[in-house]
């Protein structure tokens, strides 16, 4: 049984679902001032939109691109329920429907001087293991920085963010496929494995090592590193092994999922899949958009799959989730835990 200090997980982690206006659009409804917030539209072939608070509310990135971070006004500011749009096209075009999917950290935050590169800035919630780290790279072997969790990142998600050392591809660690692998939240590959990523060394509870890439690390390149926790009862980092079959994967969280962003990791042709409860709100679950591609979302009965009060299940033979004997690896937040500290269980749905 999964017991949890986080009773309410919208307090860290909310979807929010808007119309856009092609003007001054005011999105509440979150809950909370998001430090992390990615935007996508549903109804149109408009890149993913990526804001965070320790870069400022002017500069995004495109998790389908490989590009430096652009300076840009479409989020006017992060707000205390919300945020407020601007009249840009990716992330509030007249008419299109969107997606956004809110985290909670803590403002810009400070500067982290625990590892042999200093953060610009650290912004953290040990609450909802959840850091954002701003870094300059070194080109060490061996060089880290201080994530800021005091606990092990299951998962990281780190961006080159200036352009002065060309167009790299988003790096992913992920623990259940081990330190010396990689996986690109931009591409289709299956994962790299190689020691100029993470020199081939696990994190610790304090601090993030790194190979001498340029995708993590060229020397005087500017970063952002996303870095997650485990937190019982609210998220879980893990794998699975599909089973081909339409009676597909069960998986287990310990608490109701309300979204996922999954990967089978050793196919270089599937995708990054995002699902989540507020787009789907009832079970079978088909409404899917991909994290590498600027796509419309995708309403097919590939995805398929069900929420339940203790994890998810696949309800689909397709390979991109449940390839028979194919390792996928995942992330998922709660919408309730199976049972929090108030000792009130979640139902199924």
């Amino acid at each position: 049984m999964a017991y949890t200090t986080i009773n309410k997980s919208t307090d860290y982690f909310n979807t929010k679902l808007y119309t856009g206006n092609g003007s001054t659009n005011a999105i509440t409804g979150v809950g909370f001032q998001p430090d992390f917030l990615w935007i996508k539209s549903r109804s149109d072939t408009k890149n993913h939109n990526l804001w965070d608070a320790v870069r400022g509310n002017t500069k995004r990135l495109i998790s389908n691109s490989n590009g430096a971070e652009s300076t840009e006004t479409s989020i006017t500011s992060f707000d205390s329920d919300g945020f407020t749009l601007d009249s840009g096209t990716t992330s509030n075009g007249n008419s299109l429907n969107f997606a956004s999917w809110n985290w909670k950290a803590n403002g810009q935050g400070s500067s982290n001087t625990a590892g042999s590169i200093n953060t610009t800035y650290t912004s953290v919630s040990t609450a909802a293991g959840f850091s954002i780290s701003s870094y300059t790279g070194n080109g060490t072997a061996g060089a880290t920085f201080g994530h800021g969790l005091n606990a092990v990142p299951k998962m990281m998600i780190i961006k080159q963010t200036s352009s002065n050392g060309g167009s790299e591809n988003w790096a992913v660690y992920h623990h259940a496929l081990g330190n010396t692998d990689a996986l690109y939240l931009s591409t289709t590959d299956s994962t790299v494995g190689s020691n100029l990523f993470w020199n081939n060394t696990t994190p610790s509870s304090t601090l993030v090592t790194l190979g001498s890439g340029d995708h993590v690390n060229n020397n005087t390149v500017s970063y952002i590193a996303y870095c997650f926790a485990e937190i019982t009862g609210y998220s879980k980092f893990g794998s699975y092994t599909g089973t081909g079959a339409a009676d597909g994967a069960f998986v287990y969280t310990g608490f109701k999922p309300a979204f996922i962003l999954q990967k089978r990791s050793n196919s270089s042709s599937t995708g990054w899949g995002m699902i989540d409860n507020t787009r789907s709100p009832s079970n079978v679950m088909k409404n899917m958009l991909l994290a590498n591609s600027n796509a419309v979302e995708d309403t097919s009965s590939a995805p398929s799959v069900d929420f339940l009060s203790n994890g998810f299940k696949w309800r689909t033979a397709d390979g991109w989730f449940n390839g028979g004997g194919d390792p996928h690896i995942y992330m998922a937040f709660a919408e309730s835990p199976l049972v929090g500290t108030n000792n009130i269980p979640c139902t199924a749905r």
